[in-house]
């Protein structure tokens, strides 16, 4: 499924890790509905396209991730059981705000759609509090 990756980059620089800022409620919403992966085929060729207010960020896919969606399990496993139902998420392409010449963080009322072949589509609004 797809876990929109929201990070608080305040927060982030503040405590210089990133747990607290990923892990604020409404930070990881994800869907639209889980697909096992038999109905996928290969994780590690699926095309993955992020816009924020219709304006492409993200066009990639994911071979081009750091580390194989194996590679991740196999290490994570080592030290945690994992179970049916939990939830791995293993990153993102490169448009992400921070890492633009000129940072263009999210804002209150944009809407996010990331979509990734075969998984689906999310649209979320962005709601400061």
């Amino acid at each position: 499924m797809i876990l929109h990756d929201v990070s608080s980059r305040d927060i982030q620089f503040k405590d210089k890790q990133y747990t607290r800022a990923k892990s604020i409620d409404t930070f990881a919403p994800c869907g639209p509905w889980i697909t096992t992966k038999d109905e996928i085929g290969d994780p590690q060729n699926l095309k993955i396209i992020t816009k924020v207010n219709g304006e492409t960020r993200q066009n990639s896919s994911s071979i081009n991730m750091v580390l194989s969606i194996n590679r991740i399990i196999s290490s994570l496993s080592m030290v945690m059981t994992i179970e049916a139902g939990d939830i791995i998420s293993t990153g993102t392409p490169a448009g992400v705000a921070m890492s633009m010449k000129e940072p263009q963080y999210l804002k209150d009322g944009d809407i996010v759609e990331i979509a990734i072949e075969k998984l689906g589509m999310i649209r979320n609004r962005v709601v400061f509090q």
